[in-house]
């Protein structure tokens, strides 16, 4: 290979989907009036919605090409907990908790082992999340797809006084991050094709990696809800951030004006430094892609930081916010400016 892999390379252009994004928002300009207006801030992880004495939330996503994964193994029963835990890791984003969920299933034809199995992971991502399914859709679309597509929608509601919009942030904070249970379920795409051209099909092993490659993709991702909820309870937060699509890029949705240093990340899990090995991937790329064993990050003043990473299971202290912009990865210098 005479140059490294990357997301575009695999087929999923990010800058190209934040113009594509940003084009369809230009065409939402209806306004509602009255109870139920949303609150006009850009780069929240979940919307608010005015509704008297708190906001409500509202965060939709979906499992992605995990469930290719999912499919080639035969194993259907994680992939609700991804579903569950994409959109209440975006929901606590805002301070906000987890409520109501609905899912949705697009499916080529109808199976009910397959159902079943993802019914028994969408229960457990409610349960952990505290959280009650009260509806969703299965609609079978010979025509339009092939397999299977899993996605949901939740509605949490925060306290007005109590919501975390990244505002806060300031210089001297620390960044806590709350360590990963792996790749979660994004830059599936190109985990899946590092792999492949490298020779390991899902179910073979590979040296140093516990489990199949497939099951190691497959492990279902940590839903922070409970922690994060506890920390907020406990301790001054100023910002809350879901390392989901975009990788470190996704801090860049807090306060503007400052600079958000990573100078201790987390030591990657074997995943990663396999994916990146195997790829060839460089350290920009991959941690714009990849979580990089760091899932959900926790801006707060040092003292209360240093605390929750004295307290939580997987916590730790692994940056700093000064005066600048961007983000920042120490090791090899590597700014992050763009969202």
């Amino acid at each position: 290979m005479t140059e490294g892999w990357t997301y575009a390379k695999a087929g999923v252009d990010i800058d190209h989907k934040s113009s594509a994004i940003a084009s369809l928002v230009g065409e939402l300009k209806y306004r509602r009036e009255g109870r139920g207006t949303m609150v006009r801030k850009k780069n929240l992880f979940a919307s608010l919605i005015d509704f008297g004495d708190v906001y409500l939330t509202m965060a939709t996503d979906g499992v992605g090409t995990k469930l290719l994964v999912a499919e080639e193994l035969g194993v259907w029963d994680t992939v609700g907990i991804d579903c569950i835990a994409m959109n209440v890791n975006d929901t606590i984003c805002v301070g906000a908790e987890p409520m109501s969920f609905v899912d949705y299933i697009a499916i080529d034809h109808p199976d009910e082992g397959i159902t079943k199995a993802v019914g028994i992971g969408l229960e457990k991502g409610a349960e952990l999340s505290n959280m009650e399914i009260v509806g969703g859709e299965i609609a079978v679309l010979p025509e339009m797809v092939n397999g299977v597509d899993v996605s949901g929608t939740c509605l949490g509601f925060v306290d007005k006084d109590k919501v975390v919009t990244g505002e806060d942030c300031r210089e001297g904070d620390l960044i806590v991050t709350l360590a990963s249970s792996g790749i979660h379920s994004n830059g599936l795409t190109l985990a899946r094709k590092v792999f492949e051209s490298a020779g390991y099909g899902m179910r073979d092993s590979c040296p140093g990696l516990q489990k199949t490659v497939g099951m190691e993709l497959l492990t279902p991702t940590r839903i922070y809800v409970k922690d994060v909820l506890d920390i907020l309870s406990k301790y001054e937060v100023h910002g809350l951030v879901d390392i989901t699509g975009g990788g470190l890029r996704n801090i860049l949705r807090m306060k503007e004006g400052l600079r958000y240093v990573i100078d201790n990340p987390l030591k990657p899990a074997p995943i990663f430094t396999k994916i990146q090995e195997l790829g060839e991937i460089s350290d920009k790329e991959i941690y714009q892609t990849l979580n990089m064993s760091m899932g959900f990050d926790i801006i707060a003043p040092a003292d209360a930081a240093e605390e929750i990473a004295r307290n939580y299971d997987g916590a730790a202290v692994v940056g700093r916010v000064e005066k600048g912009k961007g983000v920042l990865l120490e090791q090899g210098n590597i700014l992050y400016e763009n969202y």
